[in-house]
This record gives structure tokens, C-alpha cells and sequence, in this order.
């Protein structure tokens, strides 16, 4: 990926402002996160595994991914596969996630919950042993 010189990027336009409204986002990167505990982990490391699953089931059948209905906004999230995997990841191995573009202008037919991927893989499973 090309890499764009700073001398040609358009000034910040908040540069050596006191009251500039992203200092504070800098001061959230050097404060330590929690550590996260064993049963939380083994959790993360639980949903990881699942995401795989369902992403090798879902993904062949034009899913792209999963949708979380979020509790602070009240607005439905669209994670794509490689997103969530990596938001995971990110928190197993940093103790938080850090924020990250939403996906863009997604079809919510190409979405569904993480209890609809667990049911169809509950119904993969539960059909696969009955043969």
C-alpha cells in the first residue's frame, strides 16, 4: 500500500490547538487496559472457534458476516468475518478493542445473529449425526 507524504496532506487543522477534541482519544492509547481473567479468556477463545465454524458455514452461502444489535446506540452493527475475528483477537490480546470502521452501506440479508449461527450450526450437527 502506498504510503502518501506528510508534506502533502492537508494541515491539521487543530495543530497546537489547547482545546484540540481528539487529545483525550490520545491519552486512551497510553493507558493500560485491564487484564482479562481466565474465564474470559477461555470465553474469547470459545467465540473464535465458533466464528470459525460458522463463518465455514455461512460464509459458502452468501452470509458476509454478523449482526449485533448494539445496547448503547440502539442501531444494529454489520461485522464482516475477518472485522470480528479481529476485533476478538484484538481483545484477547490487548484487553480491549479499539474502534474501527463500520462496514459500508451493508445489505442486512447478508447478516444474521450469533444465535441464528448457532442454531444452524446446532441443525448441521444434529442432522450430520442422525445419518
Amino acid at each position: 500500500m502506498p504510503c502518501v507524504p506528510h508534506d502533502v496532506l492537508p494541515p491539521d487543522p487543530f495543530a497546537d490547538d489547547p482545546d484540540d477534541p481528539a487529545s483525550s482519544l490520545g491519552a486512551l492509547d497510553d493507558e493500560p487496559a485491564e487484564p482479562i481473567d481466565a474465564q474470559a479468556r477461555a470465553e474469547l477463545l470459545a467465540d473464535l472457534a465458533d466464528l470459525a465454524v460458522y463463518q465455514a458455514l455461512l460464509e459458502p452461502r452468501g452470509v458476509r458476516g454478523i449482526v449485533v444489535d448494539c445496547g448503547e446506540c440502539d442501531q444494529p452493527h454489520y461485522h464482516d468475518w475477518h472485522l470480528l475475528r479481529a476485533s476478538l483477537e484484538q481483545l484477547l490480546s490487548d484487553g480491549r478493542m479499539r474502534p474501527h470502521e463500520p462496514a459500508y452501506d451493508p445489505d442486512p440479508a447478508h447478516y444474521v445473529s450469533w444465535d441464528y449461527c448457532r442454531g444452524f450450526a446446532d441443525g448441521v450437527t444434529a442432522n450430520e449425526t442422525a445419518y
